[in-house]
């Protein structure tokens, strides 16, 4: 399924609203069900699912390759896995992994240790322009080659493990990374060990936590995940809760907007995704998590967000770990606090769907806020003038959701005349979106 492409033009300001809504399901989480329901023993239910661009993506890309899905009911789907091991290519020549880079990263970990893999990858524009080098020198040490050598970027072709051997890994700030390991390592001979300095996004790890004698994870000052080769993995019933990332859109449209309150109802709260949330209190942000229960091993609550005067953002490198996805609605927040924010460490922005950093850089550029990027850190010089909302937007075909979705909020607050291209991208992640925003008093025309 591909949507049909359009430009979003936003020429007014929203009003006040006080409302409860529901964000779109988990991308993460939604992505992850698939792919290891594919592989586990039996018949898996997964429910709540985000039904996006991406999430289509991977359940055809599973199709392709032998697996059995079958939607029972909006949001409701039974995964038929068939084992570790089990993915079968027969004829197919290339898989489309679309915009995601979730999936790209994840299923690569499944293949490289599948045996008798011999298939092209590839995915659109925004992904082929994507450097997989580091998820390529890992699967390497587990056997796995990609062709042609020294090209780093899809299309390309992977030659799986026949007889891989788990291999030790030192984790980094990737949960994508570090899950693909974990892929890879449960059908490899012996143990795959991974130790995590910095917790990253952790579920993964989670889904698989059931299965006692495949995944062992010993938490102290540092994580180690253990992985045992060649188990059984059980079916599992779960249902995806609200995506934190999604919702944090809607939380910045709300404490920027004066006289303005919102619940947010049944969110993943998972610690590694809440970045976010934390920082913006940092800086007098009214938000409170409440509600909160344990839903199939992870966090779920509601998020409730009031108008604040927010004092400028400062995120020192470990925020990255847990709001990587936030970082380009951040920067919006930024310049339209009065004053100066910074922002350390963040140069893995330059590998996302584009390069985060230098595009919101030209998006505030066009409402007269400067700023400055430095040795992985950037300065973004604040003002909440009205003059911005003289100012003229146009954000060009991207294929990144994420700023798409941030300009058009910056739209919302100024009311500058705003175009956005390619704003169809935002169907990967976030389908209703504009729906929400339409709901809240937002007004928009598609062009």
């Amino acid at each position: 399924m591909s949507s049909k492409k359009f430009s979003l033009i936003i020429s007014q300001p929203i009003g006040n609203f006080k409302k409860a809504i529901v964000v779109d399901s988990d991308k993460s989480i939604s992505i992850r069900s698939f792919l290891i329901g594919s592989i586990s023993q039996g018949i898996s239910i997964a429910e709540n699912i985000l039904e996006s661009e991406d999430v289509y993506s991977t359940i055809n890309c599973l199709k392709s390759l032998g697996i059995k899905i079958l939607k029972k009911k909006n949001k409701k789907y039974e995964i038929y896995g068939k084992g570790l091991g089990s993915l079968r290519v027969k004829n197919l020549r290339r898989l489309n992994l679309g915009n995601s880079g979730t999936l790209a990263r994840l299923i690569i970990g499944i293949l490289s240790t599948t045996p008798n893999i011999k298939i092209a990858l590839s995915g659109d524009k925004s992904l082929n322009k994507r450097n997989m080098k580091k998820l390529i020198d890992l699967m390497n040490q587990f056997g796995a080659e990609f062709h042609p050598k020294n090209k780093f970027t899809f299309p390309l072709k992977i030659i799986s493990s026949n007889y891989p051997v788990g291999i030790n890994y030192q984790s980094g700030t990737s949960a994508q990374l570090k899950s693909a390991v974990i892929l890879a390592g449960l059908n490899s001979y012996g143990e795959t060990i991974i130790n995590e300095k910095n917790y990253s996004r952790d579920h993964t790890e989670k889904m698989l936590s059931a299965n006692k004698k495949t995944i062992k994870i010993v938490t102290t000052q540092k994580k180690s995940i253990t992985v045992i080769g060649k188990n059984y993995l059980n079916k599992f019933k779960i249902r995806v809760p609200g995506d934190p990332s999604s919702a944090a859109f809607f939380t910045a449209l709300t404490l920027l907007k004066s006289s303005s309150q919102l619940k947010i109802q049944n969110v993943g709260l998972n610690p590694t995704r809440i970045g976010f949330y934390l920082l913006l209190k940092k800086s007098g942000a009214k938000i409170n998590f409440i509600n909160i229960k344990n839903i199939n091993n992870e966090k779920v609550g509601d998020i409730i967000v009031k108008s604040s005067k927010l004092k400028p953002i400062n995120a020192s490198k470990k925020y990255y770990l847990n709001t990587t996805d936030e970082y380009p609605i951040l920067f919006v927040m930024s310049a339209l606090i009065n004053g100066v924010s910074n922002f350390y460490g963040i140069e893995d922005l330059s590998n996302k769907e584009s390069d985060r950093v230098k595009e919101m850089q030209k998006v505030l550029k066009q409402i007269g806020i400067s700023s400055i990027y430095k040795n992985k850190n950037l300065k973004i010089f604040g003002s909440n003038k009205k003059v911005l909302t003289q100012k003229n937007i146009k954000v060009p075909d991207l294929g990144d959701h994420r700023i798409c979705m941030s300009a058009s909020i910056l739209a919302l607050i100024t009311g500058a005349k705003t175009q956005i291209n390619n704003f169809e991208t935002v169907n990967t992640s976030s389908p209703n979106f504009l729906k929400i925003i339409k709901n809240l008093g937002g007004k928009f025309e598609k062009k």
